[in-house]
């Protein structure tokens, strides 16, 4: 009886937790004209899917980031632009989105959700983390973050955004703006949990567009072998060990896809351990 209460009440509790997070301080990516697009600029809409508790955007025409501030006293100087999945059709913006910023909160991350270009919007998608970047990092006196200091993290598409995010930040994608974007899109560390669509090369090899190199920043990955597309991880963690960049892979037997940090997988309740203390060790945490 609790359960069924409980997964009744999910969807009203998800859309209620919707509504607050809208509250958070908001910043627009593109003052103007969002490049590459022609149609005006409108409201993402949510939508609830009442089986698992998901709330997903649909139809994201202007691109925003919401920010989460761990509570006063305990940041630790690291932002971290998290990258909701969806297969770049939605994004799952709570169960990849606004619950990861929470935990992040908690061990002193600032954590930044972006809402990027959907559904079918890759190039545009780029375009607004490179954006989102560059933007955390000029203005990263105003949140007490150190400039060195700025990763990525991303779920499934996101995962693809974020790998796309670090090995192309040096592709102009767009004219720029204003002053932030004199700074740099590359990621100082990254996060990949069940990333997909990596492996679209010849013979399950890296997607050709992903350039891995020395440069690249370090990668944590993070899937299982019961996923459709575990195979992203795997590609990637072999391309960024032969170019002999810092990277951590765990694939776990089982746990699907799509499961964010909700306790009821056990995937879901093994990475963000192992992710916690990856990031420790790799943004200078003591």
């Amino acid at each position: 009886m609790k359960k069924l209460l409980y997964l009744f009440l999910l969807p009203v509790f998800t859309m209620q937790a919707f509504a607050q997070q809208q509250e958070k301080d908001i910043i627009y990516l593109w003052p103007g004209a969002v490049p590459g697009e022609t149609a005006p600029k409108k409201a993402a809409v949510p939508t609830s899917d009442s089986s698992r508790g998901v709330t997903r955007l649909t139809d994201v025409t202007d691109p925003i980031m919401q920010v989460f501030l761990p509570e006063k006293g305990k940041a630790n100087g690291a932002g971290i632009v998290i990258c909701p999945g969806g297969g770049y059709q939605i994004l799952a913006i709570n169960l990849e989105g606004y619950e990861i910023a929470r935990w992040l909160n908690q061990l002193g991350y600032t954590a930044f959700v972006l809402q990027y270009r959907v559904p079918q919007k890759q190039e545009g998608a780029l375009q607004d983390v490179q954006r989102a970047l560059r933007i955390v990092r000029g203005r990263a006196a105003t949140w007490q973050l150190q400039k060195d200091k700025i990763g990525v993290l991303g779920f499934s598409a996101g995962g693809s955004l974020s790998a796309r995010a670090s090995t192309l930040y040096n592709k102009q994608t767009y004219t720029p703006v204003d002053d932030s974007d004199k700074e740099s899109a590359r990621p100082d560390f990254a996060l990949l949990i069940y990333p997909a669509y990596l492996d679209q090369g010849a013979n399950r090899t890296l997607t050709p567009e992903l350039q891995v190199d020395k440069h690249t920043p370090p990668v944590f990955l993070f899937a299982t072998a019961d996923d459709t597309y575990a195979n992203s991880a795997l590609v990637m963690a072999g391309a960024l060990r032969d170019a002999k960049v810092p990277v951590e892979l765990h694939i776990y037997a089982t746990g699907g896809h799509g499961y964010g940090l909700r306790p009821d997988n056990s995937a879901g309740k093994a990475w963000p351990l192992l992710a916690a203390d990856w990031l420790r060790r790799n943004t200078g945490e003591k």
